[in-house]
């Protein structure tokens, strides 16, 4: 792509301005009002799409690749295709490290966007920090090649500010209003940058890092096997900010994928574990705060992803 010529299609892809929605029926009565923010309706169904524009508008602005170059990231899959589709947009090549722990539509989607993908084996189908330090490893072998670039989802700089505008879009409809933001926390760039996007308008809500029963990193120090993906990936979160952070609380894993089923047949809302999981928090702070307190979470991305496994089963 000649000269400049990906800027623009950088600043046509449709990214942000995504509904935020009031749940009800899952919502027991007593609790304050909970606010979902549908990043489903980015155009490839998740939040990472923030992410994705993010890093490769900041790396071809620094010059640190140019069209035709290689990007590598290891991923779980919602990071990859996001990346594997600005990728094809400005001519530059991905190559995703996943495994077979993850959803295999997530596999299928990035392998359309173009992306060659390396697939580890996984034990048993658990997300565990084994794997991900062997996924981290490949990815970083493959990133020092000549032409490539590895992305580094869980350092890069420009992840936090690039999700600043999720937060300015929750503070745009709830405004000071909001009294807690919660979500679970992979690299802590999306709830941190959310949480500047809201503090920049003056405003600071309480927020809450979430991460699985299962793997209680943050809580207790020690991580293990889960099938949430896209958060608890065995090591401290880079971007998670304690100070600006109120509570970090676990949600069984269970529980989230059962509130994914209730969400879909109550809600008509169709979303995957991680989100699932948000939502439990997100009810259980509004329990306790009470009518009036709002709360606001995100769901992360489309439950459609999921339809091969045992989810909706």
């Amino acid at each position: 792509m000649p000269g400049r010529c990906w800027q623009a299609a950088l600043d046509a892809v449709t990214i942000g301005s995504t509904p935020l929605v009031r749940l009800r029926r899952v919502v027991p009565d007593g609790a304050g009002e909970v606010w979902l923010k549908l990043e489903s309706g980015n155009p490839t169904g998740s939040y990472k799409d923030r992410l994705a524009v993010a890093i490769v508008r900041g790396a071809l602005e620094r010059g640190d690749v140019h069209p035709g170059d290689r990007l590598v990231e290891y991923t779980g899959g919602s990071t990859g295709t996001a990346l594997a589709h600005i990728a094809a947009l400005v001519g530059l090549r991905f190559t995703a490290v996943s495994s077979d722990a993850f959803a295999p539509v997530k596999i299928r989607s990035m392998a359309a966007y173009g992306a060659e993908v390396l697939v580890e084996p996984s034990d048993g189908g658990a997300i565990t920090p084994e794997l991900i330090a062997r996924l981290r490893e490949r990815a970083y072998t493959l990133g020092a090649e000549s032409g490539s670039w590895y992305t580094d989802q869980f350092g890069n700089a420009d992840i936090r500010p690039g999700y600043a505008p999720m937060g300015a879009e929750v503070a745009d409809v709830l405004g000071h209003r909001l009294d807690v933001v919660c979500a679970g926390v992979g690299t802590g760039g999306a709830l941190m940058g959310a949480l500047d996007g809201i503090d920049a308008t003056g405003h600071r809500p309480d927020a809450v890092a979430l991460e699985p029963t299962e793997s209680p990193l943050l809580t207790t120090g020690t991580g293990g096997p889960h099938r949430v993906e896209g958060i608890a990936v065995g090591f401290v979160p880079p971007f998670l900010d304690r100070d600006r952070v109120t509570d970090i609380r676990t949600v069984d894993q269970a529980d989230a994928m059962a509130m994914c089923r209730r969400l879909a047949a109550e809600e008509g809302l169709l979303c995957g574990p991680s989100t699932g999981l948000n939502v439990v928090a997100a009810i259980r702070l509004a329990g306790e705060r009470g009518p009036g307190s709002v709360v606001a979470t995100f769901g992360v991305d489309a439950g459609a992803k999921y339809l091969d496994g045992d989810l909706f089963a």
